[in-house]
């Protein structure tokens, strides 16, 4: 499974990019299964206001692509998806 993450916004302003192959993580089957437990039904509306982060992911996973963008608002909403960027911010 291979994943994709652009984020930027927040107060500092700084954009982010990771791109990962869970097949080459110590912890890929570990974000494998949060993924596989997360629900890509359509984000939210975002939150208006320049200091909020604001993140694509585009997970394929052999061919099956799925695609989410979501604002880390500190929404339970959000809490999940901001769960999976900081896993994949450790394992970058």
């Amino acid at each position: 499974m291979k994943v994709t993450a652009h984020g930027s916004g927040g107060f500092s302003g700084q954009a982010a990019h990771f791109e990962l192959d869970t097949a080459k993580l110590a912890n890929g089957k570990e974000i494998e299964a949060l993924l596989q437990n997360l629900d890509f039904l359509p984000a939210p509306p975002q939150p208006v206001g320049a200091d909020i982060e604001r993140w694509h992911l585009t997970i394929d996973d052999d061919g099956a692509q799925r695609t989410l963008a979501f604002a880390n608002d500190g929404s339970a909403q959000a809490a999940p998806w901001q769960a999976l960027v900081e896993g994949l911010r450790a394992a970058a």
